[in-house]
């Protein structure tokens, strides 16, 4: 019998303690109390800075004849290049190639014939100074540069842009939350979380002319414009 009445008294003691309110139960209900807003900033900065993959392509009866051609456009191609005062470490080999290439007919219905040989050399190239662009452009060309699979422009150093745009984004998000809190009749407290996602837009381009260094040739357009560097934040504040 007095088995019994202690089990029963330690079933009773148990459950007041699971159905008593915690101190950290009530203040995680008070923590729910939150607001969380968007924000967006964003700052256009001017490229400094543009990546080309050039190449040559060079074509023969035979592997040899068609690398030596290219070999030599490439030669020449790279001579320009330095003499631009690109650096060594700023032209790097992306593609070197020798395909055959087969004749198969008008309609692809005869026996693939072997006609020749292509060979392609292509370099990655980061050009420094924008505004020489147009005439190093033009020099690739002449040099015999046949293959410009295109040009990439981004700003070398985005930091000072990138800060400016996480100050606009929490500008942002605190006056739309200021607005809300208003209009709730609620006041903010704390800060109690801040996130972000960041991004670079492609520069939004405007052509213009570049001086070459032929008189005699058309200038090369080239593209300058301004890239959109952008920051999202979330913040969270306590409502009081």
């Amino acid at each position: 019998m007095l088995k019994n009445v202690f089990a029963a008294t330690a079933i009773l003691i148990a459950t007041l303690i699971t159905m008593a309110p915690t101190a950290t139960f009530a203040e995680d209900m008070k923590m729910n109390r939150l607001i969380s807003i968007s924000g967006h900033g964003e700052v256009r900065a001017v490229p400094d800075m543009a990546v080309i993959n050039m190449g040559v392509v060079s074509s023969s009866e035979t592997a040899r004849a068609a690398l030596d051609a290219n070999t030599k456009a490439m030669t020449e191609l790279m001579g320009n290049l330095k003499a631009a005062n690109i650096d060594d470490k700023d032209i790097a080999t992306s593609n070197f190639s020798v395909n055959p290439r087969m004749d198969y007919g008008q309609n692809g219905g005869q026996v693939p014939k072997l006609v020749g040989y292509d060979v392609t050399n292509a370099v990655t190239v980061i050009v420094h100074k924008i505004g020489g662009l147009g005439a190093l452009l033009d020099k690739a060309v002449t040099s015999g540069s046949n293959q410009i699979n295109g040009i990439s422009f981004s700003v070398s150093n985005p930091d000072e842009a990138m800060d400016e745009a996480r100050k606009l984004a929490v500008k942002d998000a605190t006056h739309k939350a200021q607005i809300y809190a208003s209009a709730a009749s609620i006041n903010l407290g704390n800060i109690m979380s801040i996130s972000e996602s960041s991004g670079m837009a492609e520069p939004q381009v405007m052509f213009s002319r570049a001086k070459t260094m032929a008189a005699d040739t058309a200038p090369v357009p080239i593209a300058q414009g301004s890239q959109v560097i952008s920051v999202d934040v979330n913040i969270s504040w306590e409502l009081k």
